[in-house]
């Protein structure tokens, strides 16, 4: 048993840490917080992370600088991150890729999504669509389901990469359905996009944004989109779940991450910044104008969705035997 000097001592520390952790949260932030994004300039994540880095720089009261740590598909920014210090200075942009789909199918990533992290926020959602070139022969969701579930293995689908959010979530909509296109993994979205409007590969399943352009030019046609609701932007077509199929409708996500031990303090204190951020309608409407929606659900909630997807993809790559080589 502990005497009564021991349990004075042991008080005094609890009570130091506890003081510690409210101090850090006073005090916080007193220099420039980075905010890393795993992936390459241009893309919806790093628009979104620099559209939000200025007003939440001014809700925090310091700079917030976007630096982009790109490589393995998500991996190499993120496994950075989690090893870094819990002190609120280096925060992340958590995508569905990073945190659910690579870690689903790549056993060998350095980090687990569970537990290596701190949730803040969920940012932004955006759409996902599987579209087609022009010369697909059909041009709406009857009749593409019909086509290649008459032509098992005749058609193939690109994607930005093996164990991305596009791939698996074509072998999430193959396994409901029981089709079998063919996966054609590129180095990146663009390079997939550029292949499929060429028509080099009939078949995409891509984030909205960067595949709206194409299909308001007519240079791919929209089947079928996993979002809440028929999107204005595409009226005539469906959503998943308006097909049966309500498993792939799920949307990409953009939100703020940071590594574990973040304490409780400092992770409201940047949820509320960016909350007070998402306030102003201008970084709302450059937000929305990417063809995402705005979320910004709570801690809590954000570390629920993450481990929801991860789930799915786990049990996505069970069921189709996916694997990396």
């Amino acid at each position: 048993m502990l005497n009564r000097r021991q349990m004075t001592v042991l008080g005094f520390a609890a009570a130091a840490l506890a003081g510690s952790g409210a101090a850090l949260a006073q005090a916080y932030p007193s220099k420039v917080i980075r905010l890393q994004v795993p992936f390459a300039p241009g893309g919806t994540t790093d628009i979104i992370a620099r559209v939000m880095s200025e007003p939440l720089g001014r809700a925090l009261g310091q700079s917030v600088v976007v630096e982009n740590k790109a490589g393995g598909g998500g991996v190499v920014g993120a496994s950075e991150l989690a090893r870094a210090p819990a002190d609120g200075y280096i925060l992340g942009m958590a995508t569905v890729s990073t945190t659910a789909a690579n870690p689903a199918i790549n056993p060998k990533i350095p980090y687990n999504t569970l537990t290596d992290f701190t949730p803040v926020t969920n940012i932004a959602a955006t759409p996902n669509v599987i579209a087609v070139h022009p010369s697909f022969p059909a041009k709406d969701f009857k009749g593409f389901l019909a086509e290649i579930k008459k032509n098992p293995g005749k058609y193939s689908y690109a994607s930005s990469g093996t164990g991305g959010i596009g791939h698996l979530q074509t072998e999430l909509f193959k396994s409901l359905t029981g089709t079998f296109i063919t996966h054609i993994p590129y180095r990146g979205a663009g390079p997939a996009l550029n292949d499929t409007v060429g028509g080099q590969v009939p078949v995409i399943f891509d984030n909205l944004p960067s595949a709206l352009p194409h299909i308001k030019a007519g240079r791919l046609i929209p089947i079928v989109v996993a979002a809440p609701q028929r999107l204005a932007v595409l009226p005539d077509v469906p959503t998943f779940k308006e097909v049966g199929l309500e498993p792939v409708n799920r949307m990409a996500y953009y939100g703020l991450i940071a590594p574990k031990g973040l304490p409780k303090d400092v992770t409201d204190k940047i949820y509320n910044a960016t909350l007070q951020a998402l306030k102003d309608p201008a970084v709302r409407k450059r937000i929305e104008d990417t063809g995402s929606l705005i979320v910004a659900n709570t801690p809590d909630q954000f570390t629920t969705q993450i481990k929801a997807e991860f789930e799915v993809y786990k049990q996505v790559v069970a069921k189709q035997k996916l694997s990396l080589e």
